[in-house]
């Protein structure tokens, strides 16, 4: 049987492929990179195309990828939480690493109350893909 990688890139006028989405279905992965300025509605607009994705092509690992990212990564962790994640483990998320650059207030996240409202799977911060990738990798089916 043979899988194919499906990609997709997101990009504005303002922050061209702001987004890239790479679904990997022999590694039950799909790995998000985002760089630039990414405004609130532009990650929006990555986080549904995510979940399009993962509707279509179920699978357990989520890598985010976050180290190319300038400014504030995403400022409502609320609808992360209450819509985004549901339908996210619904299409069968179970493992979430979330790559952050070293040295950014992201790195204290595990550390604030946030982070448990994150209950329908389970989520790393990592600073290093390598790491992130090792991680997902002892969880993959």
């Amino acid at each position: 049987m043979l899988f194919l990688m499906i990609e997709r890139l997101l990009s504005s006028p303002e922050s061209p492929g702001y987004c890239r989405l790479s679904y990997h279905p022999g590694r039950h992965l799909l790995a998000v990179s985002w760089q630039g300025h990414v405004t609130s509605d532009m990650a929006h607009q990555g986080a549904e195309a995510a979940l399009d994705i993962l509707r279509q092509h179920p699978c357990c690992c989520l890598l985010n990828d976050n180290t190319e990212l300038h400014g504030p990564w995403f400022d409502s962790l609320l609808w992360l939480a209450q819509r985004w994640a549901p339908a996210a483990a619904r299409a069968g998320v179970q493992y979430v690493a979330h790559v952050v650059r070293t040295g950014t207030l992201a790195t204290t996240f595990l550390a604030t109350p946030t982070h448990h409202m994150f209950t329908q799977f389970e989520i790393q911060i990592f600073d290093s893909l390598a790491e992130a990738d090792d991680w997902l990798l002892s969880h993959r089916i």
